[in-house]
Parts: structure tokens; sequence; C-alpha cells
């Protein structure tokens, strides 16, 4: 079975706190975009190994590649027998990027697998199971736009974005997830965005709107590592992007525009300094 897995973006990611297990409490809009890997699961013998390859050099191919735990975390926790699995990832979305590109690879092979096997869980049933592997995966799993809240996991379904495009741009950065929470640990808190005026303008489908909201607390903290984050969006601004914002913990900056031609004409003057530059659209 062959899964689409897209890539995320966070029109808005707010930190609320640390919660006593050290993780952080976060309130997130998350939107599934059409930049996406392509994920083969072949179901083999009872008793075989699981097996992953992929075309990207960059990819470990054992327990470190979230998708490899996906396929084992399956078959424990519904107390199956374990069976051979091959898993073939085609990569296109870039790599610790703030995209959740492993995370939704590891949705793909859980989808994948409730299918093949005939467990047939619920979508948010297999979302729920997937929370061990990351707080992206329940998320990927179920995809659309979406509230997340908790560490990511508590999900709420929005309506879908106003038709628009999407422009991404991934620098080639560092933007190790750890420090830069780290980071924003050690800094003056910042103006959070606005997540409940978010929510009304999804559900006005007002596009200016949601894209004047767009907010990331991480951002501060890697725009001031990195003043790349700022330069790419001082291009999209100028190409007509009706806002941007980083991504998770990027590095990759996103804007919204109201059609594609001006997305594209973007793409070009980004994609001469940044290979990993796409214009997508909201799923």
């Amino acid at each position: 079975m062959t899964q689409t897995a897209p890539a995320k973006i966070n029109l808005t990611l707010e930190v609320l706190g640390r919660r006593p297990d050290g993780y952080h409490e976060l309130r997130m809009v998350m939107q599934s975009v059409s930049l996406c890997d392509t994920v083969t699961v072949t179901l083999g013998e009872p008793g075989g190994d699981i097996v992953l390859t992929t075309d990207s050099p960059l990819l470990p191919t054992d327990e470190k590649n979230l998708a490899f735990r996906a396929a084992k975390l399956f078959f424990d926790v519904l107390t199956l027998p374990p069976a051979g699995v091959t898993i073939h990832i085609a990569k296109r979305i870039p790599v610790t990027a703030g995209l959740a590109g492993g995370s939704t690879d590891a949705a793909a092979v859980l989808r994948a697998l409730n299918e093949l096997t005939g467990a047939h869980l619920p979508p948010e049933r297999l979302a729920a199971l997937s929370l061990p592997l990351g707080a992206d995966v329940p998320f990927c799993v179920l995809g659309g736009t979406r509230l997340a809240c908790g560490v990511g996991e508590v999900l709420t379904a929005l309506s879908p974005l106003p038709p628009c495009a999407i422009l991404l741009c991934t620098p080639d950065i560092p933007s190790p997830t750890g420090q830069v929470f780290a980071r924003y640990d050690a800094a003056v808190p910042a103006v959070h965005p606005d997540t409940p005026a978010m929510l009304d303008a999804i559900a006005a489908r007002n596009l200016e709107r949601i894209a004047s909201l767009l907010g990331n607390d991480l951002e501060p903290v890697v725009s001031a590592q990195h003043p790349e984050i700022a330069s790419i969006q001082t291009v999209m601004r100028a190409h007509r992007a009706l806002g941007t914002a980083m991504s998770g913990s990027g590095s990759s900056v996103f804007g919204i525009f109201r059609d594609r031609r001006s997305a594209e004409e973007a793409l070009t003057v980004l994609k001469r300094q940044y290979a990993n530059t796409f214009v997508t659209e909201a799923l």
C-alpha cells in the first residue's frame, strides 16, 4: 500500500509553559500542505523483520527512524503477532525543518498497516496510539486544519482554509528542537500569537485576517541567531505575501499568497539561494 505523507505548517504556535514532566504545554493551529513524501508499506510473512529503505541519504533506516518505530509500535500496541514489514520512503519534505517530515512518514506507516492487517481502527484511535512516537504524529495521522493542545495530542478539527497558495522555503541552517525550546525558556517571554482570533478568522474563512494572525513563539529565538529567517520573509512580503511565519521550531518559513502566480514569483527569487523552496496548497 502506498500512502502520501503531507508536510505540516503551524499557523500559530504558542508555548504556554513547561509541564512537570519536562514537556512544554502548547496551543497551535496546524495545517497539512500538499508537499508530500511517498511511503510504500508491504506486509510480509509472520515473524519477519522490519526493513526500511529510502532514496534520501539523510534518513536513518533503523530504529532511529520514526517510520521504523511506527511499524513496531503498531504490532506491540495491538498485541498482534509480529510480521515482516518492508517500508520505502521517497523523500521530498526537507528533514529537520519544522515540517513534521519524520512524523508524517510514521503516520503513513500506521495508516497503511491499519488497512493491510485488517485492524481498521478509527482514525482517532490510530492517532491516540501514535503519541509515543512524537507530539506531531497524532496530527499527521488525521491531517487537515486542526487546533492542537497539550503537547500536540489534543486535536480539534477546524474548517478548511480558503483557497490560497502557500510558499515554503527551508534554509540550510541548524535548528534542533530541544535547543530552540531551551533558548526560548531562557528568553524574556514574547507576545503570543492570538490563537482565539485565528480560530475566528478560520471559521469566517477570511484569508487576509488568517494571514495577518500568523505567529510562532519560537520564531524570535531562531531568527535572532539566523537572520535568513527574516530575510526570506522580506522577499515573500515583497512579492505580495499576505502573511509569513516560521513553522515549528524551524528552519522552514512559509508565506500565504492569494494566488499562485505571486507565490511563483517569490519562488523564482528564493530558489536562487534556497534549493528547498516549494509552492504548495492547503489540504
